[in-house]
């Protein structure tokens, strides 16, 4: 179970090292609109455990980033608008962060570059000088990293997100987003993420797509 508070508590710690001037709206204002999105009922992987993971994990990797804390802003904003049976959900996503962070007291380039960063997940392929985005995209994907019976369940609950979809339907969609992770050369860009968690990644994607096309 996520605690709740501990995760405003993330929240508040990172909006007030970033924000600028003195007069704003309560910034738990937002952490609790961004918590309710995050709880909403058509998320089963892409939910509250998710965030916490991938904050964390943004914490393990932050000296990677050249602002960690862009880098957690867009951790909270990246799936924020989610919705399995559309395709713009980074980019509502993006445009979502672009609305609240200034009105939050966040300055325009900070803003901007957590919308970038939010953007990028939509192909999780940062440019080799790209440190936020590699810190981004490597936290986000770590869960491919995992032990596989924790893979699995992932699978299991992103399935779930995709009931709607037919069998043959979301096995072939499927296996082309595995095949497109497989031929990046690198699924991980931190040298952490490549030493931890790259080659349990390829195996987990791997045998997915075995089992797919079995």
């Amino acid at each position: 179970m996520v605690d709740l508070d501990a995760l405003r508590s993330r929240w508040l710690r990172t909006l007030l090292s970033v924000r600028e001037g003195t007069r704003h709206p309560d910034p738990d204002v937002y952490a609790d609109a961004l918590l309710r999105r995050w709880q909403e009922p058509q998320r089963h992987y892409h939910t509250l455990t998710h965030l916490a993971a991938v904050l964390d994990h943004v914490d393990t990797l932050q000296a990677y980033a050249d602002d960690p804390d862009a880098v957690r802003l867009a951790a909270w904003f990246h799936d924020a608008v989610y919705l399995p049976d559309r395709s713009e959900n980074e980019e509502r996503s993006a445009g979502l962060a672009e609305r609240a962070l200034p009105e939050a007291g966040v300055p325009e380039r900070t803003t901007a570059e957590v919308a970038r960063l939010v953007r990028l997940t939509v192909t999780h392929d940062p440019a080799d000088d790209d440190r936020n985005g590699q810190v981004l995209c490597d936290a986000d994907l770590a869960i491919l990293g995992s032990a596989p019976s924790v893979y699995a369940a992932y699978t299991a609950a992103v399935r779930e997100e995709y009931h709607f979809v037919p069998n043959d339907a979301f096995r072939a969609g499927r296996a082309a987003v595995l095949r497109q992770l497989l031929g990046l050369p690198r699924l991980f860009r931190t040298p952490h993420g490549a030493e931890r968690w790259e080659a349990t990644a390829r195996y987990n994607l791997g045998a997915e797509l075995e089992l797919l096309s079995s």
